[in-house]
């Protein structure tokens, strides 16, 4: 799916996505990553939403966000809540969805000026 052109320069805005890319800010990703309004981390994340671990959790705190938002891939898929507890023990809001939502989520949240990170997953 292609999203419409945003215009604000200086902040990373997903351009599009489907099941194989993830296209930001003219280029194109073809793994995981993680996505803020300031920087972009290729290869975060595992290669299947079943295998999310707490170690991809604590890679997206790192970079001290107010909402945390998990694409799990074509499809929603829920990680044992032990894996995301980190998040909500630390008051952060996290919302776990298939991917092309986390993107158009993801947008919209960082578009409002909220200190928003995305864990994005293709598969």
């Amino acid at each position: 799916m292609k999203f419409s052109q945003i215009e604000d320069a200086g902040t990373n805005l997903i351009e599009a996505y489907d099941a194989s890319h993830i296209r930001i800010n003219g280029r194109d990703y073809l793994a995981g990553l993680a996505v803020s309004a300031e920087q972009v981390a290729a290869g975060w994340g595992p290669s299947d939403g079943g295998d999310l671990r707490a170690e991809h959790i604590d890679a997206l705190l790192a970079w001290q966000p107010q909402v945390v938002i998990i694409g799990t891939g074509e499809r929603q898929r829920f990680p044992e809540p032990a894996i995301y507890f980190a998040l909500l023990e630390r008051g952060v809001g996290v919302e776990i969805m298939d991917t092309g939502a986390a993107c158009r989520t993801y947008n919209i949240l960082v578009s409002e000026g909220r200190r928003v990170v995305a864990g994005l997953m293709l598969a």
